[in-house]
């Protein structure tokens, strides 16, 4: 069984077919820095860090960017609320976007590119939307994107724009030559930042900076564009026709989009005031549990948020924790004869078509707690082996560098650590013997990111710290 995604442009899910062998580029769209993030972003956060960690746990190169949007409205009435520069504002408040999200066990991006620093691009491409015959130029020096010479709009939301327009409700704007031409480059008001440009002194508007970031850095078509599904209009709809204007060529091949989170049945958002903030919630639950409660459900569906629900995915992820640590004295003190190599075999065989099936986490932790149970059984009556727990703590570990909810060298004391490496060298040594080398050489891997390299030698295997 091969990845399937569920792809927004033609909904329905998909053989995932990468435009270069084994190689993945993602976009994801990030937010907009003039607040702390809230849970809401951080669902969204940790669905992208998961899917980035499931590609690379299944061998594809992945390169990940997500955006920050540095300078726009928000940002200039914060700034200005709070007497700041509007860069230094949206500096502090990435700076503490990497803080929250080191905080709940996120894998950076490979890069996070900002709108103000990539001001030279944006104009770029700009006018070759100009050259192309879709933008125009108005009488303030602002610059729109003319929907009307477009004849696919709407592939994302799967609405036609004349069935968009009869009967909406559209801010009057008496510079735009269709009430849905949308801004590229605003002109600027008197003491707003600004930057120079053929047009006027003015900034970016929303749509351009993504689409000119995600060519400049990734090239003119990608694998996977993703965030939430508030994006898909008017965001991502807008950067299509964006893009293809000046690149003649499709944006991506695969949108994703995850599910928002919601109190009490509306999105949560800081315009409703209904939000939680991710060091707030920090203060009373771990990451793992935070990880754990989000991965719990399908990414493309709505999820609630209340403090309930956290403290029963804290419950259900204490339960895993529990064996987790008792594996871990098992794999050093068991007496029992089992090796349950069927058990973890028949775990790692669904939890990979688990994945498989457009990143189904809440399938795939389901699975985890099958095996925790069969593993308890055999805890119970004494019948795991040595090699028997350690095979199961290295197939937890591969579900956890996809999930990140165990925790951190667990009960693994630094006066045991070394029996545990050589039951894991047991294991990777009958791996070999059954000619599963991928899974071998995953041991091998996983020991030489903890500091433990594993030399094959022809007296056998040996080992030694290096100090990572």
């Amino acid at each position: 069984m091969s990845l399937r995604i569920f792809n927004t442009l033609t909904k329905r899910e998909e053989e995932f077919k990468p435009i270069e062998d084994r190689k993945v580029k993602m976009y994801v769209c990030g937010v907009t820095v003039y607040d702390d993030i809230h849970m809401g972003h951080a669902r969204s956060i940790i669905v992208f860090d998961m899917i980035a960690r499931y590609l690379r746990f299944q061998g594809y190169d992945v390169t990940h960017l997500t955006n920050f949007t540095d300078v726009d409205d928000k940002i200039i009435n914060r700034a200005a609320e709070k007497g700041m520069e509007p860069l230094a504002l949206s500096k502090m408040y990435i700076d503490r976007y990497f803080r929250d999200i080191d905080s709940l066990g996120v894998e950076r991006a490979d890069d996070y590119p900002k709108a103000s620093e990539n001001i030279d691009g944006i104009i770029a491409m700009i006018q070759k939307i100009i050259d192309h015959g879709y933008g125009y130029r108005s009488e303030d020096g602002s610059v729109y994107f003319s929907v009307d010479k477009v004849k696919e709009y709407g592939r994302l939301t799967g609405q036609k724009l004349e069935d968009m327009q009869a009967g909406a409700r559209v801010e009057v704007n008496e510079l735009k030559r269709n009430p849905y031409d949308f801004a590229l480059w605003k002109s600027a008001k008197p003491g707003e930042i600004a930057w120079d440009s053929p047009w006027g002194k003015g900034r970016p508007g929303w749509h351009i900076e993504c689409s000119a970031m995600c060519t400049e850095y990734l090239g003119t078509t990608i694998d996977i564009h993703g965030g939430g599904n508030d994006l898909i209009f008017p965001h991502h709809e807008n950067e299509i026709l964006q893009s293809e204007a000046a690149n003649c060529k499709p944006l991506a091949n695969y949108w994703v989009h995850n599910g928002m989170l919601q109190v009490e049945g509306a999105k949560m958002a800081k315009s409703l005031k209904n939000f939680f903030a991710v060091k707030d919630v920090l203060a009373k639950h771990t990451k793992e549990e935070v990880r754990f409660y989000i991965l719990s459900a399908h990414y493309r569906g709505p999820q609630v948020y209340s403090e309930a629900a956290l403290e029963e995915a804290a419950a259900s992820l204490k339960r895993m924790h529990n064996t987790y640590h008792e594996l871990v004295d098992a794999s050093a003190n068991a007496s029992g004869s089992e090796d349950a190599a069927e058990i973890v075999d028949t775990f790692r065989k669904r939890f990979v078509e688990s994945m498989d099936q457009d990143f189904n986490t809440r399938a795939a932790i389901s699975e985890a707690f099958d095996l925790v149970r069969e593993i308890n059984r055999l805890l119970a009556a004494g019948a795991l082996s040595k090699k028997g727990a350690g095979s199961v703590l290295v197939a937890l570990a591969e579900m956890d560098s996809v999930f990140g909810i165990l925790p951190p060298a667990a009960g693994a004391s630094e006066d045991r650590s070394g029996e545990i490496v050589d039951i894991l060298i047991e294991v990777r040594n009958e791996l070999r013997k059954r000619k599963q080398y991928d899974l071998a050489d995953k041991i091998r891997d996983r020991l030489k990111e903890k500091g433990v390299e594993l030399q094959d030698t022809v007296e056998g295997v040996k080992w030694k710290r290096t100090g990572n």
